[in-house]
């Protein structure tokens, strides 16, 4: 059982490590079916293999939304809106690849509009298996702050 952490709890400049997920070729066919994407680059092997990668990639905003989904501390924060996400698509992510996340968060600073809430800016690098970022940018939230004020 985790411990829920309030924004109070949180250490700006505090590093994060993710699970890692290995992206199969069937994330990249439901992503696919679910978008719409059907772009040559991650759905037809000989059009791929004729252009810049040498074969398939998958959907940049696919590696992005499996990102947002692996398990870190981040999971134990008392998030109460997930508020904003950039990315920079740095290196293809192939099926094959595993990937993680290292984060950082950058800053912290109280809600203007909410006392009850702080904002958490948090960057973030998504990594391959060679350790190679594929990846870059940030995400930020809207964190509960401690209920009743202690810190």
């Amino acid at each position: 059982m985790s411990t829920t952490l309030y924004f109070d709890d949180l250490i700006a400049t505090q590093s994060l490590v993710s699970s890692r997920i290995t992206l199969t070729e069937t994330h990249i066919v439901l992503f696919a079916g679910l978008t719409g994407d059907f772009n040559p680059l991650h759905m037809d092997e000989e059009s791929a293999r004729q252009g810049t990668f040498g074969r398939r990639i998958a959907h940049g905003m696919l590696a992005h939304s499996i990102s947002t989904g692996l398990r870190s501390s981040i999971d134990d924060w008392a998030i109460i809106a997930f508020l904003e996400t950039h990315r920079r698509f740095v290196a293809p992510v192939f099926a094959g690849d595993t990937l993680h996340y290292v984060a950082e968060i950058e800053e912290l600073r109280k809600s203007q509009s909410n006392p009850a809430r702080g904002i958490a800016r948090v960057k973030l690098r998504l990594l391959n298996q060679g350790a190679e970022v594929v990846q870059d940018g940030e995400d930020v939230f809207a964190v509960a702050c401690r209920p009743g004020g202690e810190s």
